[in-house]
């Protein structure tokens, strides 16, 4: 007489199954390489004046990203500067921006709208105050330029947040004492030579174009910016810790410095998004700054200057998670 299998025994096939199955998914999953997600859609990315660092920083790194990310549409904009940079990316406006630390420091310390959700990704190159006269100007000090007709930089800018600063402390008050100019350095030189200004200041990467252009053209003295001043801003603390004294090295503007060396102020830039950015467009977009340093530092040499070693230190930004994954990528 036959019997019926039992209820247990039929289950004892399709568990094994279902187990067996596991485990070559499981396998599956470690032994085959896994695909990496690839950033889509749109992005962003605002700079600076059009002959700034800037802005011929990012038309060199734009090239780099579509390479890397060839699913990405990406969407250079020109700005007045790191002011305008922070509030556009905070507004959603733009996925990616540079701007000076300082200027961050000072978005933050004012709580502008959207501050806390902005986030660094690199700590790129430094930025380097140049206050420019023609050759044959009295102005020896940041002091002398009372009564002088001074570019200050645009009002959303950084060089203009440094300019008044280091008026300031240098003991003249920015809107009394000088006639300021507030235009950015596509503008600058052009109205030096043409006798509109008496002086301008800018900052940025070194050489910055424009003004290299004009030391080759027409007579042009760098002012020095003595370590006194320096320590004058310092000790006002909050977003002036920023600063620091730095030298611009005398083949910066071989003419305009005579090959001598500068005494100056520096400030670092940083690649800065938000918290609503997705980490492996981050990612990605650190990965590309990083990796496409040599070949746009042959163009824009400030490039060179980004270093993977202090990449991550975006103070006074959190770093955002998708630069943290690259960082620890690569960690050694």
């Amino acid at each position: 007489m036959s019997h019926a299998p039992s209820r247990s025994a039929l289950r004892r096939p399709v568990q094994a199954g279902a187990v067996l199955a596991v485990v070559l998914g499981l396998l599956a999953w470690w032994l085959l390489p896994q695909r990496e997600s690839r950033p889509s859609g749109r992005l962003t990315f605002s700079t600076g004046v059009p002959s700034g660092v800037y802005q011929r920083y990012g038309e060199r790194l734009e090239g780099a990203l579509a390479k890397d990310m060839p699913e990405v549409s990406i969407r250079l904009r020109t700005s007045e500067g790191s002011q305008q940079n922070l509030a556009r990316v905070a507004a959603g406006e733009a996925d990616f921006t540079i701007a000076t630390a300082d200027a961050v420091a000072t978005y933050l310390r004012e709580g502008r709208p959207g501050a806390q959700r902005l986030r660094g990704c690199v700590r790129l190159y430094d930025d380097y105050v140049q206050l420019v006269v023609p050759r044959g100007s009295d102005v020896r000090a940041v002091s002398d330029l009372r009564g002088k007709r001074v570019g200050v930089g645009q009002e959303g800018s950084g060089v203009r947040l440094i300019a008044d600063r280091l008026l300031t402390v240098a003991g003249l008050d920015p809107s009394e004492d000088i006639t300021p100019v507030p235009v950015g350095i596509d503008t600058m030189p052009v109205r030096l030579v043409q006798g509109g200004l008496d002086a301008f200041f800018w900052s940025g990467g070194l050489p910055t174009a424009a003004v290299q252009e004009l030391s080759r053209s027409f007579d042009i003295r760098l002012v020095p910016l003595e370590a006194s001043l320096v320590a004058k801003l310092q000790a006002a603390s909050g977003p002036t810790r920023f600063y620091r004294s730095a030298m611009m090295p005398g083949d910066a503007y071989p003419k305009a410095q005579q090959a001598q060396p500068v005494p100056t102020v520096a400030v670092a830039n940083l690649l800065v998004t938000t918290d609503r950015t997705d980490p492996a467009m981050t990612e990605a977009f650190t990965r590309t700054v990083i990796n496409s340093r040599d070949r746009i530092g042959r163009e824009v040499h400030a490039a060179q200057l980004v270093d993977l070693r202090t990449a991550i230190y975006t103070d006074p930004l959190d770093v955002h998670d998708g630069a943290k994954n690259y960082y620890r990528s690569v960690k050694p």
